[in-house]
């Protein structure tokens, strides 16, 4: 039964066609363009097919109650989504006066994604806001917004060591993060609103770029799913974030001689 089954899933995938035409394993187009605004410390703008979004790093010389006297720093996020970044307007959430517990989650998430990646000590008692503003939402907002977040925290970095006001670079990993699930039974690699809104199982996959994981969050939106599957899907996504994190990668080193060292 296990010698049928590689068959099975090939005649799957050639069933079953991408709305966008990409192969099963293949990324969407991927832009990212950093220093993308003018007066925030970081800035990045990232596109990922119709997925677009907007991070920007910002600095305050203070750091939560819980980290005074410590010499440790802090990162933490926003995010958002702009009323016309889905195809029915979405009111903004501030005139609701709460955020939704989406929005808390995701944020959360990329607070914590990011502080994985950066040596907190090396930062010293500030705190670095990373804003997240999808202009576009077309699937893997938050993904998307991880990225973008990178980018503009690691730009913030360097700025502020050209500044003095840090004396070592306070980045010890670049972070990356992709969508994967099944869909139709045949397993995707960086879903798209479509796609995301027939799969069987959706994950999202954060790694650092020692390939690490971060976080991973898988549900069963329609069916269980096996171990094997899991394990199916994390090794698609790894293939997936090798790609992106060496795209930051060469973004970053074209900026300057610090980010060689990634």
């Amino acid at each position: 039964m296990n010698a049928k089954q590689p068959k099975k899933e090939s005649a799957q995938k050639d069933r079953f066609k991408r709305p966008s035409g990409r192969d099963f394993d293949e990324l969407r187009s991927v832009v990212f363009k950093p220093d993308y605004l003018d007066f925030a410390e970081g800035s990045a703008y990232v596109e990922m097919g119709k997925t677009r979004v907007v991070a920007t790093a910002s600095v305050e010389d203070k750091v939560p109650p819980f980290l005074k006297g410590s010499g440790s720093g802090w990162v933490t996020a926003e995010y958002s989504m702009i009323p016309r970044s889905t195809e029915k307007r979405t009111p903004r959430e501030r005139t609701q006066g709460k955020i939704s517990g989406r929005t808390q989650e995701i944020q959360r998430l990329i607070g914590r994604v990011l502080r994985a990646g950066t040596d907190l000590a090396a930062l010293g008692e500030m705190t670095i806001i990373i804003d997240c503003d999808v202009l576009q939402a077309d699937g893997g907002t938050r993904t998307a917004s991880v990225n973008a977040g990178c980018l503009a925290l690691a730009i913030c970095f360097k700025r502020l060591l050209e500044e003095g006001l840090i004396q070592t670079f306070p980045m010890r990993n670049l972070v990356g993060a992709v969508s994967v699930g099944l869909v139709q039974g045949v397993e995707l690699l960086d879903l798209d609103y479509v796609e995301d809104s027939q799969a069987e199982v959706d994950m999202n996959v954060i790694e650092i770029d020692d390939g690490r994981l971060v976080e991973v969050q898988a549900s069963a939106e329609k069916i269980a799913f096996r171990k094997s599957e899991l394990s199916s899907l994390l090794k698609l996504a790894d293939k997936g974030i090798k790609e992106i994190l060496e795209m930051e990668r060469l973004v970053l080193k074209k900026i300057h001689p610090v980010f060689i060292a990634f």
